[in-house]
């Protein structure tokens, strides 16, 4: 059985219609051993796809072949996501990132939430010793 890569990839749910799929490995964006592929490319048992969605790039190993779309509950017996730790690592550090800023489109601050961003910045500058006796009358 032969099977086209967007086919599959929305069939195991890794794309929510076919066109997006298909748009996606027309954009390079789907590879296969280093090489872009065309949705017209079909896989095998045991190839593994890799989907680049900045900045990461996902890989996924194909277990088997499928047609249609599946539940949620049997992807797994389809494919398996064999990303590298350091992707996965990168992911989690932009959702870290991700907390430090507004969501776009809140606006503003309020003074409550202003007045709470400022009491993580201190003003003193850190080189200023408080307790040296400045003496400008000296000569070195």
């Amino acid at each position: 059985m032969e099977v086209r890569i967007d086919k599959w990839m929305w069939s195991v749910r890794l794309f929510k219609t076919r066109s997006l799929a298909a748009e996606a490995c027309k954009k390079g964006k789907v590879l296969m051993q280093g090489q872009r592929v065309k949705p017209s490319k079909t896989i095998a048992v045991n190839d593994v796809i890799q989907i680049r969605r900045a900045p990461i790039l996902y890989s996924f190993k194909v277990l088997a072949l499928a047609q249609n779309r599946m539940n949620a509950r049997m992807v797994p017996d389809f494919m398996q996501q064999v990303t590298s730790p350091e992707q996965l690592q990168l992911l989690d550090l932009l959702k870290l990132d991700k907390t430090a800023y507004r969501e776009k489109g809140t606006g503003r601050p309020t003074k409550k939430e202003r007045r709470d961003m400022e009491s993580y910045v201190d003003d003193t500058p850190y080189f200023i010793d408080d307790d040296y006796e400045w003496n400008f009358d000296e000569e070195d």
